[in-house]
C-alpha cells in the first residue's frame, strides 16, 4: 500500500471542467451570475488560474511582481499609535505609555482640545529628537509646527518623520522629515473607491513634483497616505498597485532607478459604526492585516470607539492589533506575501490600468486643481459613495451589527469625536433613523400566519429588517384564522405591523384581514405579490417588505406614514 501511495498523482482539472461543474450546480442560472462587479467597475471572476493570469498579463506579470518587490522598503508596518488626550498632562502620559508598550511612531493630529503652548512644544521636541513621528496638521500656520523651532540645530538632520498636510510644508533644515504628502484619506472619507484614490495620489504627486526644483528633491520629500477599508483583497491590491503606478510615474520623469516611496496607512472609519462598537475592532483587524500583507510602511489602527471617545483600554487594544499581526502572523518573514496570487495579481493589474487611465484624464483636464475646480472629482467621488451606500442599504454589502445582525437593544452613543464628524460613514443613515424612531417610541409588530414552520422564515427576515433601526417588533403566536389575526391586531400596541407567512397563507388571509383591521394600524406584507399588489393596496395595505429592498428608504416611508395615520 505504501508504494501505491507514493505513486499517487493528483489530476489538475482544467478551467472548463470546473465551469461545467459550476453550470450544473447553478441549475439553470447563467454562468455569468457568478461574476461580481466591484464599486471600482472591475469584474471579479469566480475562479482564477495560472493560465488565465498568464493570458491576461503575459510577460507583464513577472514585471509587475518584480516592481512591487523592488519598491518595498526593508522596514514595514511600523506601529503608529495615535495619541488621544484632553489635556497636555494626559497627552504625555499616554505618549509615554504607548512608547513603553510597543508604539514606534509618535502619531498626532494637531486638532487637540488643549493649547500647543511653548512648554508643551519644548517637551514634545525632546521626543521628536529620539523617536520618528507622523503628525497631521491643517496648514503651514498650524501651531504644532512650532515644535521644530525647539529642536537643536545639531539634531535637526537626524530627525525622522512625516507631516500630513493639504499643502506641502517646507522644512529645509530637516532633510529626513517628509513633508509633501498625497493624502488620499480625505477622498476615501468622502466615498472614493480604490481606483480613484490611486489616480488622485498620482495627480497630487504630479502637482507637487512640478513645484520642486528636481524630481529627485521631490521624491526624497514625498510619501503617500491611504485609508484601508474592509474589502480585504481590494485593499491589498490597492497598496501593491501604487508601487507599480509609482514606477510608471517616475519613469515619465526619466527616472530609471528604483525610487522607494513610503506608504503611510490607517484603518478606515467610513465603515465604522456607533452601534455594536466591538465589531469595529474586528473591522480594524481585518483592515490592518490587509495593510500588513499589502506592504504599508507605517500603520495606525484607530480604536473601536474612536467615533465618540476612546478609552485607555480601547487605545491599548488598537495598538495590540498591530503588534499581534506583526509579531505573531509571520507575514513579515515573507517579502510581498501576496505576490503570485492569481486573484490578487489580476486585481492589482486591473487597478493599475484603470487608475492610470483616470490619472491621464485628470492631467488632460489641467491637473488635480483644475479637475477639482471643475466639479468632476466631487462628482465621481459622490457617485462612488452612492454606490457604496446603496449596496449597504439593500444588503448587497453587509455591515455587521448595522444592516444585518443588528442588536435593537444597543444604546446609540450621541457624542461625536470632532476629528471624525465629517466622514461619510455608511452606518450613519441607520443610526440617524434609529435615533428618530427611538425618540418617537415607535411600536411595531409581526403577525405570523399559518404554522410556526411556515411563517418563521419571513418573520425572522422582517425582525432583522426592523432591528437595523432599533425596532424590536412584538411577535404574535402563529394564527390560523382571520378572527385570530384581527383580534391580535386590535390587542397589540404596535402601530405598524408586518404580516408574515408563506405565499399560500398570505394570499388566503390578507384581503379579509385588511377589511377588518383597526384604522390606526399601518399594515405591510412580507414578500412580493405582484398579482395581488394592486387590489391589496386599494383595500388599505401600506406596502411590502422584501429582500433587496432599500431598508432606509422603506423605513423612512413607514415612519412618515405612521405619523400621518396618527394625526
Amino acid at each position: 500500500m505504501s508504494n501505491n501511495m507514493k505513486n499517487i498523482e493528483f489530476e489538475i482539472p482544467a478551467y472548463s471542467d470546473w465551469q461545467d461543474a459550476a453550470i450544473k450546480a447553478l441549475k439553470g442560472k447563467p454562468f455569468e451570475s457568478l461574476f461580481t462587479k466591484t464599486i471600482e467597475g472591475v469584474t471579479l471572476q469566480p475562479l482564477y488560474t495560472q493560465e488565465s493570469l498568464v493570458a491576461k498579463l503575459g510577460e507583464e506579470l513577472d514585471l509587475q511582481v518584480a516592481t512591487i518587490r523592488s519598491l518595498q522598503n526593508d522596514q514595514v508596518f511600523q506601529v503608529a499609535q495615535q495619541i488621544h488626550a484632553d489635556s497636555s498632562e494626559a497627552f504625555f502620559a499616554q505618549l509615554e505609555d504607548s512608547l513603553a508598550r510597543g508604539n514606534e511612531v509618535i502619531t498626532i493630529d494637531s486638532r487637540v482640545s488643549f493649547a500647543w503652548t511653548e512648554e508643551v512644544l519644548v517637551k514634545l521636541a525632546s521626543y521628536f529628537s529620539e523617536y520618528s513621528f507622523k503628525i497631521t496638521i491643517e496648514n503651514s500656520k498650524d501651531p504644532l509646527l512650532a515644535v521644530f523651532d525647539n529642536i537643536p540645530v545639531d539634531q535637526q538632520e537626524a530627525i525622522k518623520g512625516y507631516i500630513i498636510s493639504k499643502d506641502p510644508i517646507t522644512l529645509t533644515a530637516f532633510p529626513n522629515v517628509r513633508s509633501v504628502s498625497a493624502d488620499t484619506t480625505v477622498y476615501h472619507n468622502e466615498g472614493a473607491n480604490a481606483v480613484q484614490e490611486l489616480a488622485y495620489a498620482l495627480a497630487l504627486a504630479a502637482k507637487f513634483a512640478e513645484q520642486e526644483e528636481s524630481f529627485e528633491a521631490f521624491s526624497k520629500n514625498f510619501f503617500v497616505s491611504f485609508a484601508i477599508d474592509t474589502q480585504f483583497f481590494t485593499e491589498i491590491a490597492k497598496l501593491r498597485a501604487f508601487k507599480v503606478l509609482w514606477k510608471a510615474f517616475s519613469s515619465a520623469y526619466g527616472v530609471t532607478d528604483h525610487v522607494k516611496i513610503p506608504t503611510v496607512a490607517e484603518t478606515s472609519l467610513r465603515s465604522f459604526s456607533k452601534l455594536d462598537v466591538y465589531v469595529n475592532l474586528l473591522r480594524s483587524s481585518n483592515e490592518a492585516l490587509s495593510g500588513l500583507i499589502g506592504g504599508a510602511d507605517l500603520f495606525t489602527v484607530h480604536p473601536h470607539d474612536v467615533l465618540t471617545k476612546p478609552t485607555d483600554q480601547s487605545i491599548r487594544i488598537a495598538r495590540n492589533v498591530s503588534l499581534i499581526l506583526r509579531e505573531e502572523t509571520n507575514v513579515l518573514k515573507v517579502k510581498d506575501p501576496a505576490g503570485g496570487s492569481y486573484f490578487i495579481e489580476s486585481l492589482t493589474a486591473d487597478f493599475v490600468k484603470e487608475a492610470w487611465a483616470l490619472f491621464l484624464d485628470i492631467q488632460a483636464a489641467g491637473g488635480i486643481d483644475e479637475y477639482t475646480a471643475s466639479g468632476k472629482l466631487a462628482e465621481e467621488v459622490e457617485a462612488s459613495y452612492q454606490k457604496r451606500i446603496q449596496a449597504a442599504q439593500t444588503r448587497k454589502q453587509s455591515l455587521i451589527g448595522t444592516n444585518i445582525y443588528a442588536n435593537p437593544a444597543d444604546v446609540l452613543e450621541h457624542d461625536t469625536n470632532p476629528l471624525f464628524a465629517d466622514i461619510k460613514r455608511i452606518a450613519a443613515p441607520f443610526e440617524d433613523l434609529r435615533a428618530d424612531m427611538t425618540a418617537e417610541n415607535v411600536k411595531t409588530g409581526i403577525l405570523a400566519l399559518g404554522s410556526l414552520k411556515s411563517s418563521k422564515p419571513r418573520a425572522d427576515f422582517v425582525a432583522g429588517f426592523l432591528n437595523t433601526v432599533g425596532l424590536e417588533p412584538e411577535k404574535s403566536e402563529p394564527v390560523t384564522t382571520v378572527e385570530e389575526a384581527v383580534a391580535w391586531l386590535k390587542a397589540t400596541e404596535a402601530k405598524y405591523v408586518v404580516i408574515a407567512g408563506n405565499d399560500d397563507d398570505t394570499k388566503a388571509f390578507v384581503s379579509a384581514i385588511l377589511a377588518e383591521k383597526p384604522a390606526n394600524v399601518l399594515v405591510d406584507v412580507a414578500g412580493k405579490f405582484k398579482d395581488e399588489e394592486e387590489a391589496w393596496l386599494a383595500n388599505g395595505l401600506n406596502g411590502f417588505i422584501f429582500a433587496g429592498q432599500n431598508i432606509i428608504e422603506k423605513l423612512l416611508s413607514v415612519f412618515a406614514s405612521m405619523k400621518e395615520v396618527q394625526r
